[in-house]
């Protein structure tokens, strides 16, 4: 049921994912996954390569659906905030403490908890190359010094709620580096989200739905009230 639920929910943030893409302009003209490092104008780094990172660095790693992101604390360390649902079932640490398993990540998005921890670059990234403080050129403030991202970071360790529009992996990254929290992700997606809800197309849509319903279902307030408030909320909000 678990796997059924994690495919399912996989193909609708990539449905969310392409549709944002082509209606959103990526910041700065360049495609997410290929902006380069301010650093040298370099590209992403293999996770296995010899670094220069800095404490204080923002780290950017490409996932599937999305991008993760992290604080260099310096020796090979990178604090992250990420969904866990382990944390709630143990209180053991070594558990705790190993990799995060997409079953744990799925289980702690719906239970709304998470955990800031300390991980290896190399498990932070996962096998994907990282972008070196690329969003400093997509937001509009300048970063605080890198002792006090790094620091700012390392008291925010532990276990944390977690809100997949309101309190993800950028909004603690974006708090640390620039002392604001912010999601650029999740701006893209609200402004998607506001362009479906003005598009009047989709009121015909559910009002079609909603008759059909009501034709296969019978009429009832189960399904008239549906039918009926659906197409009105969007078409006062269009």
């Amino acid at each position: 049921m678990l796997d059924t639920l994690t495919f399912l929910l996989e193909k609708l943030f990539l449905l969310a994912h392409i549709k944002l893409s082509s209606l959103v302009p990526p910041l700065g003209g360049e495609p997410p996954l290929t902006r380069r490092c301010d650093r040298e104008d370099s590209p992403p780094q293999p996770a296995g390569a010899p670094q220069r990172f800095q404490r204080g660095d923002l780290l950017e790693v490409p996932r599937t659906l999305f991008t993760h992101f992290g604080i260099y604390l310096g020796d090979n360390r990178v604090a992250h905030l990420i969904p866990d649902i382990l944390p709630v079932l143990t209180s053991d640490t070594r558990q705790i403490q190993e990799m995060v398993t997409n079953k744990r990540l799925l289980l702690g998005v719906l239970s709304k908890r998470a955990s800031i921890r300390v991980d290896s670059v190399e498990d932070f990234a996962y096998g994907a190359g990282i972008m070196l403080n690329a969003m400093d050129r997509a937001v509009n403030r300048s970063p605080l010094s890198g002792e006090e991202v790094a620091r700012r970071a390392e008291r925010l360790v532990g276990a944390v709620s977690y809100s997949l529009l309101w309190n993800n992996c950028e909004h603690f990254v974006t708090y640390c580096r620039y002392g604001t929290a912010q999601s650029l992700q999740t701006d893209k997606f609200c402004e998607w989200l506001k362009s479906l809800i003005r598009d009047q197309r989709n009121v015909l849509l559910t009002a079609l739905l909603g008759l059909l319903s009501m034709a296969c279902l019978g009429i009832s307030s189960s399904t008239a009230l549906p039918a009926l408030l659906v197409p009105f909320t969007l078409w006062m909000a269009s």
